[in-house]
């Protein structure tokens, strides 16, 4: 199978799971590609003083809904924009969407909540979760340049079909237009995530009460962002009464994950990692200027305004020797630099117990975002006293190192929604640490 084979079958199954028609969107603030970014994503010139604090919400359409007895199916979306802290101490402001599920609530007490963590979306405000829910997949329609893929909608309807309201992050600077996202940072994930839990429970007209549990889910990024959250919980958010946590293939390593991308099918996020660097840590940017070639500074900006599936179609097989003036990896100029090494390092997720009880899934032959650094993760938590649920996933090896990735995705999902439904639900679940090796 050729490479470009495989990525239309990787983009076919995502759009098959999350793909849906343009929708109409309100008059703009910018543009990203082609694309129309609402006014709603640009943040006010002042923000609130607490995190979490809700600073807009408006009714959001959803790409995929079906007309129901008593209103839409699968339930009624809010788009929001609430207050964060970034990991440099500044105050932000985060977009996402809440989701009041039609369904009821299967379990025991009042309904829970679980904030959604996507995966890998991009690098430009287009590719945003929020908006991906009302446009779902993007491809080339007008002017439009981009190809922003909704793939998050098929674990979000499954945790409304148990009756389970759903909040998702579109995390730090991904569709507001007044930074980058800082992709993969430890801080920013952790703490997008923990205050999308605090906006949705002071969301006015829900069914969420102050009794009500959380429980945190995310994939690949979206898994790092949930493994980070669970880490910060107890000094960042102890008021945010968090249950359990599904962590799927979380890049806790950023040092290993580095490596195992170049040249990959996901090149492209080696410069959403670079451009993330730079946006939390601008002390960083004359050191990688001094590396960075002008074929790859070219890249980074293109990069920067792309979503995984431009990323895909435009850098799949890239190497990052070509971005830099004397033909080194991104790899070998990280461990070159003190500073670049330092950042990377405090990156680690895996040195904080985390809250709750956490199920770690990881493909055992996921090479992309490497099972064995996941599996390190889980283990380390273990060592802390960690309440830790280990589940390696089982599928053949490819010779696409992103099917090897998406593969537990889509395998895992539903044992993942049902074991997070059973720890809101109060079911006891036993701990399964792995070996240290």
């Amino acid at each position: 199978m050729s490479v470009r084979t495989r990525i239309f079958s990787v983009l076919l199954a995502l759009t098959l799971t999350g793909g849906a028609a343009a929708a109409a969107t309100p008059a703009h603030a910018a543009t990203s590609r082609g694309v129309t970014i609402p006014a709603f994503y640009t943040p006010p010139a002042d923000l609130p003083a607490d995190d979490g604090t809700l600073i807009r919400r408006e009714t959001l359409p959803l790409a995929l809904s079906l007309p129901g007895i008593t209103g839409p199916l699968p339930g009624r979306a809010t788009r929001i924009m609430y207050k964060s802290t970034d990991s440099g101490g500044r105050p932000v402001a985060v977009t996402g969407a809440y989701v009041e599920p039609a369904a009821r609530w299967w379990g025991t007490g009042p309904r829970p909540l679980v904030v959604l963590a996507p995966g890998t979306m991009g690098q430009g405000d287009q590719c945003s979760t929020s908006l991906a829910l009302q446009r779902g997949l993007v491809l080339g329609l007008g002017n439009q340049t981009t190809v922003s893929i909704g793939y998050e909608v098929l674990a979000m309807y499954r945790l409304l079909a148990k009756g389970i309201a759903v909040v998702t992050t579109d995390y730090i600077g991904l569709g507001t237009p007044d930074r980058l996202h800082t992709y993969v940072n430890r801080v920013d994930g952790g703490h997008a995530v923990l205050d999308a839990a605090r906006a949705a429970r002071a969301l006015p007209g829900t069914s969420l009460t102050a009794a009500s549990a959380v429980g945190l889910y995310g994939y690949s990024q979206g898994g790092g962002a949930v493994a980070s959250a669970a880490e910060l919980q107890s000094s960042y958010a102890p008021d945010v009464p968090l249950k359990a946590t599904y962590a799927g293939a979380p890049p806790a390593d950023l040092a290993a994950v580095t490596a195992a991308i170049d040249g990959s099918e996901l090149a492209g996020a080696l410069g959403w990692s670079v451009n993330g660097f730079v946006q939390s840590s601008p002390s960083l940017r004359p050191l990688v200027d001094r590396y960075l070639s002008d074929a790859g500074r070219a890249a980074m900006a293109d990069l920067s305004t792309m979503c995984v599936g431009d990323a895909i179609f435009g850098y799949a097989g890239k190497r990052s020797t070509g971005w830099t003036r004397n033909g080194e990896s991104m790899a070998a100029v990280i461990a070159a630099e003190p500073d670049l090494r330092a950042y990377i390092d405090a990156q680690l997720i895996g040195t904080r117990k985390p809250s709750g009880v956490v199920r770690v899934a990881t493909g055992v032959n996921d090479d992309l975002v490497t099972h064995a650094q996941a599996r390190t993760m889980a283990a380390a938590w273990c060592g802390l006293g960690g309440a830790v649920v280990y589940a390696p996933v089982s599928l053949a090896k490819t010779s696409s190192k992103l099917l090897n990735h998406f593969g537990p995705l889509l395998a895992d999902q539903g044992p993942a929604v049902d074991w997070l439904a059973g720890r809101l639900a109060g079911k006891p679940a036993p701990a399964n640490c792995p070996a240290v090796s």
